[in-house]
């Protein structure tokens, strides 16, 4: 067996070579940040997003939305993305190069490095060396950087806008249509898969770390004293490592706890987010990560949004990045809905009725419209309809009235103390969160797939993909490319594809070239039609991982591998 510590260069040059990814742009140089997914990865990619689908539109029952990438500057003045979506950089002072300076302090071992000043940034670097050219980049100047993308709107520059840096926004703008789309009920949700844009100062992570990326992101809205899932038994039990603060404190393993556990311990705050924890970690197994490389740890309080009552990454390990961000969920409260009600003026709350109505006390100011309009004149109505939410002073009623304070003496207005029956109130939904990068998830499972083993005496190369995501599923394989062998295998491809199984045929080469071939790229089963398959109307069935073989009856073939390829039956039952 290879030494698998070079994974990453082995990964990466498979994916150019047989079609999975490809430097964009690569005639005119290239563009660091930018990829092109070619035809087998961006099969690969679009089956990883329906699985996700699988998940979050079908079995939760959350519509999918589509948003614009070209969002108004008051969105993202709104989501603080104008003010504070920055990075910190410096460049080097020696060959010129911008870098991000949390993430050169972290490669000297320099912890939470993204939560420091910029002035502590400056400190830490001041002796180190550049990782670009080597030199020691004695003092610094480390500034803000922003990351967002601008763009002008209409001609002559109109209106400024921004690529999105998330697709987040889009779904809390909508925030009012999704309301009466879902009947004013809580709770529900919005879900998006599509592209987001930053401008990364460095990016040198490959698919890690990319200027145009693929988000999927869900938007759950939920009443804010009602975080008990409703369906929180399907993941009650369901049990995986968690990285808490407790352990990132005192350096200790990860414990592993059932959701139910994690959740009467305090260790994740509610049901909602112990739920999206489960299912995140269901998702990625589902998709092919390696469930020994991946590990939930929860943002320190130092690193976790103000706003924020939890949050939890999902971690995947990387032979060559270490742990890897793949999936954010966090309870971001109210927020959003808070910050785009303020700077577009709308209402972002629903009407929640009480199961039976609440006698509330209340007083009420009943204005005296006899002794005000000769006092106010043509302010008095605007002045009436603003009296009865001011709060009564020992001299008056405070009002503002078209920008002008104007003060209500207590003899032209009587406050009356009554009972009122109360049916409901206004209630502005906590939103919980799961954030995934389809990219970051596309790079792990080519990495977590790779695989050498010997063959016949020699190195094999395999991509042990999970059927569910493999981008080619079956292949065909005439023997000869004649004596009607190429005929009988090109109507198993139609039967196949009739069957959905996205089947490749290839006559190609001899037949052991040609399983390597398939095995290289991950398909999961090869068909061989030989000449015995005139005789007896039967075909060999190859399975990639254990390379056993079985002879199946031709008629049998489409039905047994869609039953392959959907999880219904293994390779082994076969026999």
């Amino acid at each position: 067996m290879a030494d698998m510590e070079d994974t990453y260069e082995r990964v990466t040059e498979l994916a150019r070579r047989r079609g999975f990814v490809w430097p964009s742009s690569e005639i005119y140089g290239s563009v660091a940040g930018f990829i092109d997914y070619g035809p087998l990865g961006a099969m690969m990619k679009r089956r990883i997003e329906n699985v996700w689908r699988k998940f979050y539109v079908v079995q939760e029952g959350y519509y999918e939305i589509e948003c614009p990438t070209v969002g108004i500057e008051p969105i993202y003045v709104a989501s603080g993305h104008v003010g504070g979506f920055s990075d910190k950089m410096f460049q080097c002072p020696h060959c010129l190069e911008f870098l991000r300076a949390d993430h050169v302090a972290e490669s000297f071992g320099i912890p939470h490095a993204g939560t420091m000043s910029k002035q502590d940034l400056h400190d830490v670097l001041v002796d180190k060396e550049c990782p670009a050219c080597g030199k020691v980049l004695g003092p610094v100047d480390v500034f803000d950087f922003n990351l967002m993308f601008t763009t002008s709107i209409g001609p002559g520059g109109q209106r400024k806008g921004y690529l999105r840096p998330e697709t987040a926004q889009g779904m809390f703008v909508d925030f009012p249509r999704l309301l009466r789309f879902y009947r004013d009920h809580l709770p529900f949700g919005a879900v998006q898969i599509g592209k987001s844009y930053r401008n990364e100062i460095s990016p040198r992570q490959g698919m890690i770390r990319l200027r145009e990326f693929t988000q999927a992101e869900a938007e759950i809205f939920v009443h804010p004293e009602e975080k008990d899932h409703p369906f929180f038994s399907r993941y009650a039990d369901y049990a995986m490592p968690l990285c808490g603060i407790a352990q990132q404190e005192t350096d200790a393993p990860a414990i592993t706890k059932t959701m139910r556990q994690a959740v009467d311990e305090g260790i994740i705050a509610n049901e909602y987010v112990a739920y999206y924890v489960a299912m995140t970690h269901d998702i990625l197994c589902t998709i092919g990560f390696n469930p020994d490389k991946i590990r939930f740890r929860q943002h320190m309080p130092d690193e976790r949004a103000h706003y924020a009552t939890d949050c939890w990454d999902a971690e995947a390990l990387s032979d060559r990045f270490g742990w890897v961000e793949i999936v954010g969920i966090a309870d971001r409260t109210n927020y959003d809905l808070k910050a785009h009600s303020k700077v577009s003026g709308e209402k972002m709350t629903i009407f929640v009725q009480y199961p039976e109505a609440k006698k509330v006390h209340h007083k009420a100011i009943v204005p005296n419209y006899g002794k005000m309009g000769p006092m106010f004149r043509n302010k008095a109505k605007a002045i009436a309809e603003l009296m009865p939410t001011a709060v009564p002073q020992p001299d008056g009623l405070h009002l503002v009235v078209d920008g002008e304070e104007i003060i209500v003496p207590p003899e032209m207005y009587t406050v009356k103390d009554e009972m009122v029956d109360v049916f409901g109130e206004d209630v502005m939904p906590h939103v919980i969160e799961p954030s995934y990068g389809i990219d970051r998830m596309s790079y792990m499972v080519l990495e977590h797939a790779y695989a050498e083993d010997v063959a016949d005496g020699e190195t094999r190369t395999v991509m042990r993909f999970k059927s569910c995501v493999a981008p080619v599923q079956a292949a065909v394989l005439p023997l000869m490319a004649r004596d009607g062998l190429d005929e009988i295998a090109r109507k198993l491809v139609d039967a196949l594809q009739n069957e959905g199984v996205q089947t490749e045929y290839d006559d190609a080469g001899a037949i052991g070239r040609r399983y390597r071939r398939q095995d290289e790229i991950g398909t999961p089963v090869c068909i061989t039609i030989d000449y015995d398959t005139k005789e007896d109307a039967s075909a060999t069935v190859r399975d990639r991982d254990s390379m056993k073989q079985v002879r199946l009856p031709l008629a049998e073939i489409p039905a047994v591998v869609y039953q392959l390829m959907n999880g219904k039956k293994t390779f082994d039952q076969l026999r």
